[in-house]
Parts: C-alpha cells; structure tokens; sequence
C-alpha cells in the first residue's frame, strides 16, 4: 500500500493493556492551564522508567469546561489501578494544588471505577478545608495564600491501551522531524488518546531487554537506527533513509487508539522526503492488541 508515494509495510503495531485517569485542570487563563498540565504529566513518558506515562490530551474551551475557565484534558496511565491512585493523588497534590489559579475536575465521571483523590487532597488544608457542591459536582475547597484550591472529591478510571505506535522513516532527519510533529498535532485533535513522550515525538525506540546487558530492561532498537544500517543484521531502514522518529499513542479504548493513529498517518505522509510508515511489534509477544496499519488506513 502507499499513500501519498509513501510506502505503509504491511505490519501492525502491538499495544497492551493499561489503567488511564483522565483530569481536566482549568486555570484563569490558557497559559497558566499549559503550566498546570506540563507540571503533572512531567517525567511519565514510559513506565520502562517513569512512574507512570502522561500526557496533554487536548484543550478545553471555556465553553465546555465546568467552571467557564480555559482547561486542558491530561491523562495519567500505570500498570495497576493502585500505583495509579498514588499517582494521581502526587501529581495533583505537587503541581496541580501548587500552580496558581488552577482547578482540577474528574475527567472520567461515568467510569466504574473511582478513587476518592480529592478527599485525601482536603487534608493539605489542616482542616480548614470544606465541601460544597459547586458546578453540580462534590467539590472540596481548600484555602491556599492566592485564595482558594478547588478540587472534585473523585476521579475516575478504566482500562485503557498503551503502545500503539507507528515509525516515520524519512531521507534526512528534519522532514522526518517535521512529520513527526504534524502527525501529534493530528492526534491532538482526536478525542481521548495522548503521545506521552516530549513533544509526543521518541527519538530513542528501544526494544525489550538487551543482548549484552542482562540488567536492562530495555535498549535501542538498533534495526531501527540509520547509522547503523551497515554495522546489524536485518537493518530495518532502506537505503538513502537517515531519519528515524516513532510516535507511540495511549488512550481510553483501542478504538480512540486505531483513529489517533490513522489521524498521524495520515498527516505524515503528506511531508515531502517521507519515503516509509511501520511500526513496533514482536511478534504478539508484547501486548494482547495487534493494530494492522493497513486496516485502520
């Protein structure tokens, strides 16, 4: 298949099962709302290392969010739904609580499962803090020195998929760099999902565990690495290709996942110099979820 002159190997990504939370974090302006939304998905681009993967979802219109404030949806996701309490009650407790202006509201308010986050955040106010019911939800006010912290007693959770991913391999570094971004500016557009790495781009694919170095859990995925195309068996990259770039997407439900990928596809084919789209797999090793970039395409 091709699209756009651009081959799409006939492969499939491989995703795995995970638990995802869902907030959106409103601010007096969009700027402080950014700042709210980067502090709390920090340091969560792979659970490889990071306590949990997170990521900007998308921007909230003061139309749309609770409070008539300019919001931003973030997703926290973890193996367990226990380690993802925990980091669901750090991160709103470290950098939400503490950027100025903000709010934070269960993103998930249907989902089955719920944990009492904002309850145990009350506590930071030293019993000061009160309930109320504002914007038609459970709300704690917790008194801070600009004002109050206004936040939703629970936040709710479900399984969701991570890994779902897809190469860009390009002739040169910058047009794979420039299609790269426009594929996470597509998916940004795609309600629920999220790329958790900087700027939702992975200059590092990696593959799992390591031939020399029993203790790693994971190391370059050197079939994938351009400079090495004359130095490793099976190199994956084609002659006069010399950028490389995987862009890996998790979400509330397979389905958000499939469309978020097609949405990046679909916008990075359209960059001149792109000569190929794949993605990661091992054999349905990984994970129980096989994406085949022809179908979703």
């Amino acid at each position: 298949m091709k699209i756009n002159g651009v081959e799409i190997e006939d492969t499939f990504a491989e995703a795995f099962p995970i638990k995802v939370a869902r907030v959106l974090i409103t601010a007096v302006n969009e700027k402080w709302a950014r700042v709210a939304a980067a502090e709390t998905t920090g340091f969560g681009t792979s659970v490889i290392m990071c306590p949990a993967e997170a990521g900007v979802e998308r921007l909230a219109t003061s139309e749309e969010t609770p409070d008539g404030r300019p919001g931003i949806y973030i997703q926290i996701c973890t193996p367990s739904f226990k380690t993802l309490e925990e980091q669901l009650l750090a991160r709103l407790g470290q950098c939400t609580l503490t950027c100025p202006t903000t709010t934070a509201f269960n993103g998930l308010p249907d989902a089955e499962k719920q944990f009492n986050v904002g309850f145990k955040l009350k506590f930071f106010g030293d019993g000061f803090e009160s309930a109320e019911e504002i914007y038609g939800r459970k709300m704690w006010r917790v008194p801070l020195m600009e004002g109050d912290f206004l936040v939703e007693e629970n936040f709710g959770a479900c399984d969701g998929v991570a890994g779902g991913n897809f190469f860009i391999l390009a002739k040169e570094q910058m047009p794979a760099l420039i299609a790269a971004e426009n594929a996470v500016a597509a998916i940004e557009r795609v309600e629920g999902t999220i790329t958790p790495f900087p700027g939702g781009i992975v200059a590092s694919g990696s593959k799992v565990g390591s031939a020399k170095y029993k203790f790693m859990r994971a190391t370059t995925n050197e079939k994938f690495c351009p400079t090495l195309r004359d130095k490793v068996d099976a190199s994956q990259i084609p002659e006069g290709v010399s950028g490389v770039y995987e862009i890996v997407i998790n979400g509330i439900s397979e389905d958000a996942v499939r469309k978020a990928m097609r949405a990046g596809i679909l916008a990075a084919v359209k960059v001149p110099g792109v000569v190929k789209i794949t993605a990661g797999n091992y054999g349905g090793k990984l994970g129980k979820y096989q994406i085949p970039l022809h179908e979703i395409l």
